[in-house]
């Protein structure tokens, strides 16, 4: 499996793999965050592209491409030519200066960086099948409100993940009852116990739950009565970095 990454030109933003911390989830005393492992696994899971350069965009709420400016430390000619308002309504468009190619089937799914918030500001997300695709795609960011927003050089403006998007037709959804699956009703029911019994615990202040502070069964990848995850359970996630690669590979 690999992702090819064409730089358009020799300056061509960098891309790293996604990077589990978070400004915010930091900030709390006891980094109480990060024990959610669904949140840093989405951060890390795909690859960050930095910006080359700051960037300040400042939108007036109007509806044409004049309504925003973008202005850089770099000079304006930089920050022409990595962002601009090809949308308009308040939309900045940035260049990734690369052109991806994935394999059969799998397609580049764009955003922001996931649980990465910044005021005054969303990311769109896009899908992109890079399975053909001879040209680059943008990423594109709405202002919410008029004002001034920042993206410090180096900071992600673009986060991309593979999906095998063919394949999700083929997926079913199905409406169930938990009383239907009698194995998963009891393993439910063992942890909503386990789970009002440690809060019981904790609002009481008891020792052992205070030394505790949290249940770990997500964790760990075991259920509330030991069962292990038999899937292959992941708490961090390793992707690689892009690497060099010559004509030959």
């Amino acid at each position: 499996m690999q992702l090819d990454c064409y730089r358009i030109y020799s300056t061509a933003p960098k891309i790293i793999p996604g990077r589990s911390r978070r400004e915010w989830m930091d900030a709390f005393a006891d980094r109480h965050p990060y024990r959610c492992l669904p949140l840093t696994m989405a951060n890390s899971t795909g690859w960050e592209i930095l910006c080359p350069i700051d960037i300040e965009i400042e939108w007036n709420g109007g509806e044409l491409e004049d309504a925003i400016r973008i202005t850089s430390s770099a000079g304006q000619a930089a920050a022409d030519a990595f962002a601009g308002s090809h949308f308009r309504r308040g939309i900045v468009t940035m260049h990734t200066g690369h052109l991806f190619r994935t394999p059969p089937g799998w397609a580049v799914w764009c955003s922001g960086a996931p649980n990465w918030p910044k005021d005054g500001i969303y990311p769109l997300s896009g899908l992109i099948e890079t399975d053909w695709l001879p040209f680059p795609f943008t990423m594109n960011w709405q202002m919410t409100r008029p004002g001034r927003v920042r993206f410090a050089k180096d900071e992600p403006f673009c986060f991309l993940t593979l999906t095998e998007h063919h394949k999700l037709e083929d997926v079913e959804p199905k409406l169930r009852m938990l009383d239907d699956n009698s194995d998963l009703k009891d393993e439910f029911q063992a942890w909503a116990d386990s789970r009002a019994d440690f809060n019981k615990r904790l609002n009481e202040r008891e020792d052992e739950a205070m030394k505790d502070r949290w249940q770990r069964h997500y964790m760990r990848g075991k259920s509330a009565t030991g069962v292990a995850s038999t899937t292959g359970h992941k708490t961090k996630r390793g992707l690689k970095p892009p690497v060099e690669a010559g004509p030959e590979d």
